[in-house]
């Protein structure tokens, strides 16, 4: 804490009480069994902007969190269904981590063992949608080489974060809610549509006739215009969104920018 300059974050891994480990010598490896409240004390007085994990023990969904719960909370390869919230359903900053071809290191694995890039653009943006931030892990082998397949995924999220990176970094969660074909994330605004399914006929924004300014492809920054079409009327609260034949710009997530009145 006190030898490398100034230190942005500590992830701990980790400490715990576990039902199944009840009469071993494990049995209470969490929170004082670490003298994490000092612990803590200690790091913030040498580094006062240093962000921490909640892996000391403590509970961060208390009214009061202890000390030591510390500044986010870590769900480990499982998905919140609607963020982290405490007793009195206030956000909790939390970020899901999880690894890309289920190892927490290097494993010559084979290929479908691996997440697909565009399993991994979706979970990052449904973290992001949920108020979330997201790790994915990847392990080198003993050359200290990135395995090919794990090279190959990231470069392609990155192609793809390029030039759609505005609907994920300073966004969050929406003022809407979840629709059918994808999902909202948000910045101020600006509202971020992103689009996995294909639809039937004009593509509808639930609830957003009359409240959009402008509308665009985020990639490019190409004006859609919004049309109804001729059988709109059946749902006059919803905005139409002209996409053209093809429907999806990009099949892993086509981006809108829809800035709100």
């Amino acid at each position: 804490m006190s030898n490398y300059g100034k230190i942005d974050i500590m992830w701990f891994d980790f400490s715990y009480d576990n039902e199944r480990l009840k009469g071993t010598q494990f049995e209470h490896m969490s929170g004082e069994t670490w003298r994490s409240a000092e612990l803590i004390e200690m790091m913030r007085s040498l580094q006062p902007d240093i962000i921490i994990d909640n892996r000391l023990g403590g509970d961060a969904s208390k009214e009061e969190p202890d000390l030591h719960s510390g500044d986010f909370v870590s769900p480990e390869c499982m998905m919140p269904s609607q963020g982290e919230t405490d007793v009195l359903g206030r956000d909790i900053p939390w970020e899901l981590c999880l690894t890309l071809n289920e190892n927490w290191g290097y494993a010559k694995n084979k290929p479908w063992d691996y997440k697909t890039p565009e399993n991994v653009i979706h979970m990052l943006v449904e973290c992001v949608s949920k108020g979330g931030n997201m790790l994915i892990n990847v392990g080198p082998n003993a050359k200290g080489d990135i395995p090919g397949e794990s090279v190959r995924i990231l470069r392609e999220v990155g192609q793809w974060m390029r030039v759609n990176s505005d609907s994920i970094y300073g966004c969050g969660k929406s003022s809407r809610p979840k629709p059918e074909w994808g999902r909202y994330t948000q910045n101020g605004s600006i509202l971020y549509a992103h689009i996995y399914d294909r639809r039937v006929g004009g593509f509808r924004l639930d609830g957003l006739e009359g409240k959009l300014k402008k509308t665009r492809l985020l990639e490019d920054g190409s004006e859609l215009p919004l049309s109804r079409p001729w059988n709109g009327t059946a749902y006059p609260d919803d905005a139409y969104v002209d996409l053209g034949v093809a429907g999806l710009y990009d099949e892993r997530d086509t981006v809108l920018e829809l800035e709100l009145l």
